[in-house]
């Protein structure tokens, strides 16, 4: 009976892994040959992040697509943040420094709100002051939005994982995206189970912005995208979730302990599920992926699961530009570690005790 559970669910996911292997879309380089650009507001939110700003912004500045306003809010970072932008000498650029939190809202959702208030562009592009793009992602999110019919582009960043500590981490951001959701889905399907987002790349048709009721919707929603991509279909409008490949990418931590602070703050929030069922679908998801490890014996049946994690595994990684032999061998730690952040993710945010850049949300 536990090999016939095993033979189902890992079939089931792995059907969904190979898939997105051949299928989950990918930003694409492309060039915008439309001399009449629509003026794209690129909206920066940035709190300490001295490390990251600088590649962030030379990145927007470098694009081909010109058309195009930068505004960064500095959100009363303690560090050298707002110097290294005013530095940064470019008449594109627009530094603006944060208002005070209101009551009911959280820091990021206010940052970008009052980032939205200021653009002037037909497009809003919400990129993270970690994320690092290629000189025509512009461009290529652009054509993607206007031969669509998306309200919105989301991109999911190709992860810098750089020490050990972020190995055991950071990969489960995609294992578990693309172990579970056909991302193509996201933009045939209408229905509301179908829906990824990430707040790193947010490409909007502003006036669709508006409609769903932007950053103010949500502004107490600790998992922002997630929410505004729900709200996209009930509005009866499309989201297109793509992953960044060559193009984008982000590097979001860089330590084991800021990995785990990170990915406890969004993993329950991401679900709008209750806690003990919650509970249920990762110690589930745990027995699943770390039980075929401990149950091969002399018989081939009993192999067929380990060698079904090997292949999900194996298709998210490479899918993810990731390196599939090392995550193999890290898989089982990572597993305890999906299920031990998602107890403590559980009980910091049903005790209202999550901290994220020394700021309680």
């Amino acid at each position: 009976m536990l090999i016939i559970i095993l033979l189902i669910s890992l079939s089931v996911f792995t059907l969904i892994s190979v898939y997105n292997l051949f299928t989950a879309p990918v930003i694409k380089p492309r060039s915008n040959t439309n001399k009449n650009e629509d003026l794209v507001s690129v909206l920066v939110p940035a709190r300490n992040e001295e490390r990251n700003i600088s590649s962030c912004l030379n990145g927007i500045l470098n694009q081909d697509y010109k058309n195009i306003e930068v505004i960064v809010l500095d959100d009363h970072s303690t560090d050298n943040t707002h110097d290294i932008v005013k530095l940064i000498n470019s008449a594109k650029i627009k530094l603006i420094n944060g208002k005070e939190l209101p009551e009911g809202w959280l820091g990021k959702n206010w940052a970008c709100h009052q980032l939205a208030q200021n653009a002037t562009g037909s497009y809003l592009l919400f990129i993270d002051a970690d994320v690092e793009i290629m000189p025509n992602v512009i461009s290529s999110a652009v054509l993607e939005i206007q031969e669509s019919t998306a309200s919105l582009i989301s991109i999911f960043s190709t992860q810098k994982v750089r020490s050990f500590g972020e190995h055991l981490i950071v990969p489960l951001m995609n294992w578990l995206l693309l172990t579970f959701l056909p991302l193509k889905f996201v933009y045939l399907l209408n229905n509301k189970a179908f829906v990824a987002a990430n707040g790193q790349f947010m490409l909007w048709k502003k006036d669709d912005y508006i409609k769903v009721g932007g950053h103010e919707i949500v502004k107490n929603k600790v998992v922002e995208d997630m929410e505004l991509a729900r709200l996209i279909k009930k509005s009866n409008l499309k989201v297109k979730t793509l992953l960044g490949g060559d193009l984008v990418y982000c590097k979001m931590y860089n330590s084991f302990t800021e990995a785990y602070t990170g990915f406890q703050k969004n993993f329950y929030a991401g679900f709008t599920v209750s806690p003990v069922f919650f509970l249920l679908i990762i110690s589930f998801l745990f027995f699943v992926f770390v039980s075929p490890f401990f149950l091969v014996q002399d018989h081939l049946i009993s192999a067929i699961p380990l060698l079904l994690v090997v292949i999900s595994r194996a298709s998210v990684s490479i899918k993810s530009r990731q390196n599939w032999l090392l995550h193999l061998l890290l898989h089982p730690f990572q597993m305890f570690l999906m299920l031990w952040i998602g107890i403590v993710s559980v009980v910091k945010f049903k005790t209202n005790s999550v901290l994220w850049k020394d700021r309680k949300i």
